[in-house]
């Protein structure tokens, strides 16, 4: 058994506590690789948010779990150092496995040292997965890690995680939920979608410029799950917003992406303002790692160190970071 609190991680309460109180939301970015982690930890520690650490089950055994246990500790110490050479404050970090699926996985997790886990029942019957999560809890409170929950489906997919349709959270649910499963957070369904491709072109409107615009989010429902749970953490997952620069450079550099349609920044920052507590981004990360590799392959194709490419990569990385944390989610300055 490894303690996160041996590796220097924290868990997740009073990064939400804080959040929920100074109406901002934590990034919670995935990572499966060097590069990617190196960018989170300097991206959020020269901007001073506190972050999340973001483990797919597929990233977990990409990388293999005894690595990244490494990896994870690795990001503690870099982010030490780094804010040491900078002048700056250490910042809080947790290490959160992102939709586990099984009660296994998650304690496999809490057992190499995550500090917060997912349960994701939410392809359960209600009723069971109340019983899973609520067993998932019972193990996690034990260690002082916390979890999260999740009501509603969305659609879409990513990693091992997909859904053909959607399915709302139902307000009427979520006190039922919590109060049987004891869960620290909870993952609703409001309108975002993993991966890439989240809406169909039919699915939306243009605006004057000509670019298409996603239906908008349920803010409704938010509000009403508020009003049921007061002061309870929530989740947005599939929150990437598929940047029409990081498209149009994967396209015109050989890409193929067709239908790249994502969750507007600016709805984003609503939701931040209010009971969200923790907004997931992956698809940005990879969408902007791809663009600036097919750059790279483009414009110098006798390239073949990977350090020419992965290095621009990286760079590319901490700026999309940088301006989340900035001006998306509300979260800089907040460590």
């Amino acid at each position: 058994m490894v303690s996160y609190k041996q590796l220097g991680f924290v868990n997740t309460k009073e990064m939400f506590a804080k959040a929920f109180k100074g109406q901002y939301a934590i990034p919670a970015y995935n990572f499966n690789n060097m590069e990617q982690i190196q960018a989170i930890i300097t991206a959020c520690v020269e901007t001073q948010s506190p972050v999340i650490l973001q483990v797919s089950s597929g990233a977990r055994k990409y990388a293999n779990q005894v690595l990244l246990q490494y990896m994870g500790q690795g990001a503690i110490e870099m982010m030490k150092a780094y804010a040491k050479e900078k002048g700056l404050k250490e910042i809080p970090i947790a290490l959160h496995l992102d939709h586990g699926d099984t009660f296994e996985l998650c304690k496999s997790c809490i057992e190499t040292g995550f500090s917060s886990v997912m349960i994701d029942g939410s392809h359960h019957s209600f009723n069971d997965n109340i019983a899973l999560t609520k067993k998932v809890v019972e193990y996690a409170h034990q260690h002082d890690v916390t979890v999260e929950g999740e009501l509603g489906v969305l659609a879409g997919i990513e990693d091992e995680v997909s859904s053909a349709v959607s399915h709302y959270t139902k307000p009427e649910e979520v006190i039922e939920f919590v109060s049987k499963t004891g869960v620290d957070s909870l993952a609703i369904s409001i309108g975002t979608s993993h991966g890439a491709n989240k809406f169909k072109p039919e699915q939306c409107t243009k605006n004057a410029d000509g670019v298409l615009v996603p239906p908008p989010l349920r803010f409704d429902i938010l509000e009403e799950i508020e009003k049921k749970i007061p002061g309870f953490p929530i989740v947005l997952h599939g929150s990437s917003s598929v940047p029409v620069d990081a498209v149009k450079m994967i396209n015109s550099n050989g890409g193929a992406l067709k239908d790249s349609i994502g969750i507007p920044e600016e709805q984003l920052r609503r939701a931040a303002k209010s009971a969200v507590c923790k907004v997931n981004i992956d698809s940005d990360g990879r969408l902007w790692m791809t663009a600036a590799i097919r750059k790279v392959f483009v414009e110098k194709p006798a390239e073949f160190d990977p350090r020419k490419y992965l290095g621009p990569a990286r760079d590319a990385l901490v700026m999309m970071y940088k301006h989340k944390n900035q001006n998306v989610l509300g979260s800089a300055g907040k460590a």
